[in-house]
């Protein structure tokens, strides 16, 4: 793919959508931790089920670290793994409070330091919340990149890569957003849409169903 059709590709989905952002519901850089790390192999919508009552409660790493593990759990029971979440959430908090000054940290190295937190995760902080132009490869993505031809690799690392390097610059902000949005709504896993999709004519994936 040439840098022409990654322009229109990015253009074309910011025309649709100017101003993206998560759909995980947040306040701070730190309830968007939390709700990142919470929101491994788990749907937003029951992640902010979750959080709507957690945050209410508790929306520091202090005031999670009075909760203690057990009550912390028992605002996140309905989420998958909430027992391994917990404890890193609750390590996480410790060491925020200790490290920190109870702030989340701005380096991909210290946030890669937390428990819980892997490269992905500090990619999305690095960008939802501090504004860098970084882009979180996760399932949605891989996909997107890989079946339209704007970046392709074997790995979300490699896929991560080449986005940062051939994504225009002016796109690098956003990129992350619409990216993993088009691939939630539109370039589904197991049945892309295209017949409805905005970027079709620019996309290099050969089996199109435009019928």
């Amino acid at each position: 793919m040439n840098r022409e059709k990654r322009a229109a590709i990015y253009s074309r989905l910011r025309e649709l959508n100017p101003h993206p952002t998560t759909e995980l519901d947040y306040g701070t850089p730190f309830e968007l931790l939390v709700s990142v790390i919470l929101s491994a192999q788990a749907t937003d919508v029951g992640v902010n089920k979750a959080t709507s009552k957690l945050y209410k409660v508790a929306n520091t790493p202090q005031a999670i670290l009075a909760l203690g593990i057990d009550g912390l759990k028992s605002y996140i029971r309905t989420i998958g793994l909430f027992n391994s979440k917990a404890e890193n959430i609750i390590k996480t908090c410790r060491i925020l409070v200790e490290e920190h000054d109870g702030e989340v940290p701005r380096t991909r190295e210290e946030l890669e330091r937390l428990p819980g937190v892997g490269r992905k995760t500090a990619n999305v902080i690095l960008n939802t919340a501090f504004g860098e132009p970084t882009i979180a490869v996760d399932t949605h993505i891989f996909r997107v990149a890989n079946r339209t031809g704007l970046a392709k690799g074997k790995t979300p690392l490699e896929v991560e890569k080449r986005l940062v390097k051939l994504t225009p610059e002016q796109f690098m902000k956003d990129a992350h957003h619409w990216l993993i949005l088009h691939g939630r709504y539109v370039c589904k896993a197991r049945r892309p849409e295209c017949w409805r999709c905005t970027i079709v004519e620019w996309c290099e994936y050969r089996r199109k169903e435009l019928e």
